[in-house]
């Protein structure tokens, strides 16, 4: 009780920034673990420890569902578990907040769908020439662009408003966290024995252990559980703003943790990003509950 009293006294602005923090540092922490274990080494080691963390703690039920809920969860641990296979496959081969600020783009795009104002198109409008200043496509040769790297981190965007909209059914059929502890569970199922097939026994490592257990903290249950305790107190439109920062906590993340740098135009490109966000989601988010995202 003593911890949930501190917790409450804490403003829920400083909890989502807490948030932010935690998953794009997590994110950095991961980057680390990619060229060790691939991609989905990775992933698989996340799922797997933030599985057996939460599925302890929220002991979820999972007899007496309806084929609805399956479907339902199912959809939802595919794109949870597709927009990290993207995302991590993205972070071998570009800067995190590069990754980030393209993969904004997803949930961002959705949020101008479903709020249909002019204002917010053209806010799209903007983000995407952020992109391109991001990713130096407009002055870098074509042939020298990475191709590969952009497309994943595209298709982490995809996969993540994807990962929005099925989680909103999840939540709607799952009490409390039942449906992100099973949802992590389908995602272990399926991806530790590839995980394990690619990385073999460099996932048992010590060092690589402690780093998963790292990512799986920060980037799954610690910033969940942040926002979470936020939404209680605080007002969409304000979370869904807090949330445009992200591609800049990335930034700094990747600048402290693995040393990465942004040129000035680069920079620019990201603040236009962020400044559609704010936008875009801040106004969609007023009538509309958020979905939390990784």
């Amino acid at each position: 009780m003593r911890i949930r009293s501190s917790i409450d006294r804490v403003p829920p602005v400083a909890l989502v920034m807490a948030a932010v923090v935690s998953v794009q540092f997590g994110g950095a922490l991961a980057a680390t673990l990619v060229p060790s274990i691939g991609a989905v080494g990775t992933v698989a080691l996340r799922m797997a420890l933030s599985a057996g963390v939460i599925v302890l703690l929220v002991r979820p039920r999972w007899r007496g569902r309806s084929a609805a809920d399956w479907r339902a969860v199912g959809f939802y641990s595919a794109a949870l578990g597709l927009m990290n296979l993207a995302f991590y496959a993205a972070l071998a081969r570009l800067p995190i907040g590069v990754v980030v600020t393209i993969e904004f783009l997803g949930p961002l795009t959705l949020a101008a769908a479903l709020s249909r104002r002019g204002r917010d198109l053209i806010a799209v409008g903007t983000a995407a020439v952020g992109v391109m200043l991001i990713s130096e496509a407009l002055w870098t040769p074509w042939a020298d662009l990475d191709h590969v790297g952009i497309a994943f981190a595209l298709a982490a965007g995809a996969m993540w408003a994807a990962y929005i909209v099925a989680g909103g059914h999840t939540a709607h059929r799952f009490a409390q966290l039942d449906g992100l502890a099973i949802a992590l569970a389908l995602n272990t199922i399926v991806l530790l024995p590839i995980g394990i097939a690619t990385a073999g026994g460099r996932l048992i490592e010590p060092e690589i252990l402690v780093k998963g257990f790292g990512v799986a903290m920060l980037s799954t249950l610690l910033a969940y559980g942040l926002e979470l305790l936020a939404l209680r107190r605080l007002a969409a439109s304000v979370f869904g703003i807090l949330l445009s920062l992200e591609p800049a906590v990335a930034a700094v993340a990747g600048l402290i943790i693995l040393s990465q740098t942004l040129a000035p135009l680069q920079l620019v490109g990201m603040a236009l990003v962020v400044a559609a966000s704010i936008i875009v989601m801040g106004s969609a988010r007023r009538s509309r509950q958020p979905a939390t995202a990784d």
